[in-house]
């Protein structure tokens, strides 16, 4: 039986690797290491029969101390839902109005609505409920400017039905005409009446256009937007006269707006109208209270 190399300077046995020149030695492993080895496969081993740890075919094995931590998950919620129940059966059938005078229950109703928004709105409203980038058709929720209302009972109507939607049969609903794409006004007077809100709202434009397009507002655009421009909330209709734009206010954006008009679609939350994933009458009057309180609710 041959005998491994040996380092000539040392006399060590080597393991016969090279690389580069340089040996390895073939010393033994320090004891007090190969004990902590030995210990952790130990442990591992017993780990893997004591929790959940090898995977079968729709499911991993329990371990025989029935370990679950879904089932701690479920249970600590199940627990919060038992401590929480009175608020949210009073949270849902009381009148908002009047949430002011029961601290307890609107700041649970705030918590948990804010909780809600970040699930199921600020997908589109943003996390911040900021609307996201300006000019993308969602609403900013922080300002004072509401297509539908402002009061806690109009989010709460809103929230409930939605916005042009075919689930609510009671959902807020209009419709601006595609004054282009319809051919109800040609280009000429679309570029008026361009120049004549860019004029209410208090931006540079045409004044030779603009008085041209006030008549072509007043007979065309009054009805929805009143005649000094500034909205009718009730008609989902934007004031024109502030700097809050929904799809934008420049020259092209007014002008594909016109021309195209725009048809933002929000769902109803109501579970009566989304089975299986709506909100619950508390959910909803959480998540109103919620935006009414982000400090534009009237």
């Amino acid at each position: 039986m041959s005998k491994k190399p040996a380092d000539q300077p040392t006399q060590t046995e080597t393991t016969g690797h090279s690389w580069d020149g340089i040996e390895e030695y073939n010393n033994p492993l320090p004891r007090w290491w190969l004990w902590t080895f030995y210990a952790t496969c130990i442990w591992g081993l017993i780990y893997t029969i004591a929790y959940p740890a090898w995977p079968l075919v729709e499911r991993a094995t329990g371990g025989f101390l029935g370990y679950s931590t879904r089932a701690n998950v479920e249970e600590q919620i199940a627990s919060f839902e038992e401590m929480n129940a009175g608020l949210e059966e009073q949270l849902a059938s009381m009148d908002l109005t009047t949430l002011g005078e029961h601290p307890d229950v609107q700041n649970f109703a705030v918590n948990a609505g804010a909780a809600i928004f970040q699930n199921n709105c600020s997908q589109c409203h943003g996390s911040g409920a900021n609307g996201g980038e300006a000019g993308n058709g969602y609403p900013n929720l922080l300002d004072d400017a509401w297509l539908w209302g402002g009061t806690i009972d109009d989010i709460v109507w809103t929230v409930t039905h939605g916005i042009r939607n075919e689930q609510s049969p009671d959902a807020n609903w209009s419709e601006m005409p595609a004054f282009g794409a319809d051919e109800i006004l040609p280009e000429e007077e679309i570029d008026q009446v361009v120049q004549y809100v860019l004029q209410i709202s208090g931006q540079e434009h045409d004044a030779e256009m603009a008085t041209a397009g006030a008549e072509t507002f007043e007979y065309e655009c009054a009805a929805c937007h009143m005649e000094d421009g500034t909205g009718n909330p009730g008609l989902g209709a934007p004031n024109l006269t502030d700097a809050i734009w929904l799809y934008g206010g420049d020259v092209d954006s007014l002008t594909e707006t016109v021309t195209n008009s725009h048809f933002g679609v929000m769902p109803a939350w109501s579970e009566e109208f989304r089975v299986g994933s709506g909100l619950e009458d508390w959910e909803i009057n959480a998540v109103a209270s919620y935006v009414h309180q982000l400090g534009g609710g009237q």
